[in-house]
């Protein structure tokens, strides 16, 4: 009996298409299938219809801050999963609000999108799928 495996999936809330798709194109050469979303509720509606193992969110989508509590309804939905937000500045109020809202990691937004998918993937470690030869064979 084969277990079947799942697709990792990561959720990027972003309101620049750019941004959405440069993290978009890096998650997915990291194996990842992923979920992009410009709004709250667009991405409120992924939420409910995916399992999630990271997520990339801007706090501000609509509004200055707007993102935070985004993040804190994903940890709440997503206890095990690694959640970051892309920040303005990274200052003692923002440091605050990331853990208020159970986030794992702030990113400041000039950083480069692919030194934030390598900053996630290192903290992840999240292994690649196993082959069928990695299987454990019932005997």
């Amino acid at each position: 009996m084969s277990a079947l495996a799942r697709q990792k999936m990561a959720l990027i809330v972003h309101p620049d298409l750019t941004m959405l798709s440069r993290y978009q194109a890096l998650l997915t050469r990291a194996e990842f299938s992923t979920v992009v979303a410009r709004d709250i509720p667009t991405a409120l509606m992924a939420i409910t219809q995916h399992y999630f193992e990271v997520a990339i969110i801007s706090s501000q989508l609509g509004e200055s801050g707007d993102g935070w509590p985004l993040a804190g309804v994903f940890h709440l939905v997503f206890p095990k999963s690694f959640v970051s937000v892309i920040v303005p500045g990274a200052d003692l109020l923002n440091l605050q609000t990331a853990i208020n809202n159970g986030v794992q990691e702030i990113f400041e937004e000039d950083h480069a999108p692919d030194a934030v998918v390598s900053a996630i993937l290192t903290a992840t470690a999240i292994p690649a799928t196993p082959s069928a030869r990695n299987r454990s064979r019932l005997q």
